[in-house]
């Protein structure tokens, strides 16, 4: 039996049955990484003896009784801009290649206290700043339905540990579609939750008013069981919000009749893949076979999100990054004259060309004479598509559309033409700027074999809405293992 080709709520099921152990599991993992990484080069971290540590006080405690939890004993991959104490933690960058923080980000941690065993961490785009996982100073991650093609990101690195059966299920964090676009692109369900129901503490900041930690698995189940477990009020984040409905796994009903989903005619125009296209409006016509009620409309302001977007977002960027100075921590230049020449050259040779281009983008939008002009202009137009989302959800409990306008493109495709693929956010930026919560599920394959993604967007704390959704889609469709998953 492959214990990865389980899902993680199965998977725990077994450890807590007896049928097989917490050590069982983590080293199954660890073989699957050692097989398959070469292929996919998945994770940047792997910390198997202090897994394997760790399995063995699970076990423990689940024959003792003391933990009982669906994840109990389950290896788990997180994100690398995610903290871990005692476990380097490189935003898949040269300038933080030897940082080893000294706390645990809140969300793992409730992961860890509800017994699920960390694995290691997961490659990304450098500081998230990416749609390709490309841009990663340890080397790009390949896509596991097709090793020419890119899995997406930033978080593509958790979502292909995910689709090779590396691990049953991992963290990511999503700043404009960085869960939801890579999960599309690998063929498993993604959650983005909305702003402050998971904690940012530990979360190595890209942009603060977009970025939200969430969870990656090879189902609606599993999604909505790590959420649950992540999400919490924590006084040491000021975004935090204190919630009393994060019991996700009750919206797990086979049923979507009373649901209203409303279809944005401006998410099928052009730029939108035809085969995207009729996946999209198939897996609608679906949930509308089961009960749902599902028509077309039309929702302003689409085209100025990514603008808008990547004005704040650089902005955001140039903020949080600036502390990164080869002072404190982190990566310094080896020659230089003096204090300034020091924080020139550490900054220069230690971030990539992205990085770079997007700190230099917000410190322009952000100087004296432009402020105005640009950065105040785009946080007004993100006000306009919040009021365009509210009116939408005033009609609807559901907006349904395409993740990605394409597929998976082929590796070095993206990074030649950095405006294309800023446009490739085009569905999944709104609902960052909006603070939205929002679901990728597969909803079939194109001609080349490569997975295509249905995006569920809920009104803020409508989760159960979209998972409610997003299950009773799943139940009409079998999971469809990767290629390498197989092998």
């Amino acid at each position: 039996m492959n214990l990865l080709s389980l899902t993680a709520v199965e998977l725990g099921k077994k450890i807590k049955a007896k049928e097989v152990s917490a050590e069982e599991a983590v080293k199954a993992s660890l073989a699957a990484i050692e097989s398959k990484e070469p292929q996919i080069n998945g994770f940047v971290t792997i910390d198997g003896e202090c897994a394997l540590k760790r399995a063995a006080e699970v076990q423990k405690q689940i024959a003792e009784g003391t933990l009982t939890g669906p994840l109990a004993g389950v290896p788990v991959a997180v994100k690398d801009n995610i903290c871990t104490k005692g476990l380097l933690t490189t935003c898949s960058s040269k300038i933080l290649n030897n940082f080893i923080p000294t706390y645990t980000a809140q969300a793992v941690r409730n992961l860890e206290k509800a017994g699920a065993v960390v694995i290691g961490k997961t490659n990304m785009d450098e500081f998230a700043m990416g749609s390709t996982t490309e841009t990663s100073a340890y080397g790009v991650t390949r896509n596991p339905w097709n090793s020419e093609h890119v899995p997406g990101g930033s978080s593509g690195g958790s979502c292909a540990a995910v689709a090779a059966e590396e691990v049953s299920c991992a963290l990511g964090s999503d700043t404009g579609g960085s869960i939801r676009q890579p999960s599309s692109f690998c063929g498993v369900t993604g959650i983005k939750p909305t702003y402050g129901t998971v904690s940012r503490y530990g979360l190595i900041a890209y942009g603060s008013s977009l970025d939200q930690i969430g969870p990656v698995a090879k189902d609606v189940t599993d999604c909505a069981t790590v959420l649950e477990i992540i999400s919490s009020h924590d006084k040491k984040d000021s975004t935090s919000v204190k919630r009393e409905d994060t019991d996700f796994t009750t919206a797990l009903a086979d049923d979507a009749r009373g649901l209203k989903i409303g279809i944005p005619r401006d998410y099928l125009g052009s730029g939108l893949d035809m085969e995207v296209k009729e996946a999209v409006l198939k897996a609608a016509r679906v949930l509308e076979e089961r009960g749902a009620v599902v028509e077309e409309f039309d929702l302003s302001l689409v085209e100025y999100a990514i603008p808008a977007y990547y004005v704040i977002a650089a902005a955001e960027a140039s903020s949080n990054l600036e502390r990164f100075d080869g002072v404190k921590y982190g990566y310094r230049a080896k020659d230089y004259e003096a204090l300034h020449d020091m924080y020139k050259k550490s900054r220069s040779q230690g971030f990539g060309a992205e990085v770079k281009r997007r700190i230099m983008l917000g410190s322009f939008v952000l100087s004296s004479g432009y402020y105005d002009a640009y950065y105040l202009k785009a946080l007004r137009t993100k006000a306009l598509i919040k009021q365009a989302f509210d009116k939408a959800f005033a009609s609807y409990d559901i907006i349904l559309g395409p993740v990605a306008p394409t597929t998976a493109p082929k590796l070095g495709e993206s990074l030649c033409d950095p405006l294309k693929m800023y446009l490739g956010d085009i569905y999944t930026v709104s609902v960052n700027l909006a603070g939205l919560p929002a679901i990728s599920v597969p909803c079939g394959l194109d001609s080349k074999g490569l997975p295509i993604g249905l995006q569920l967007i809920g009104d803020c704390f409508q989760e159960k809405k979209i998972i409610r959704a997003a299950f009773a889609y799943e139940q009409t469709r079998a999971y469809h293992h990767s290629p390498l998953a197989e092998q």
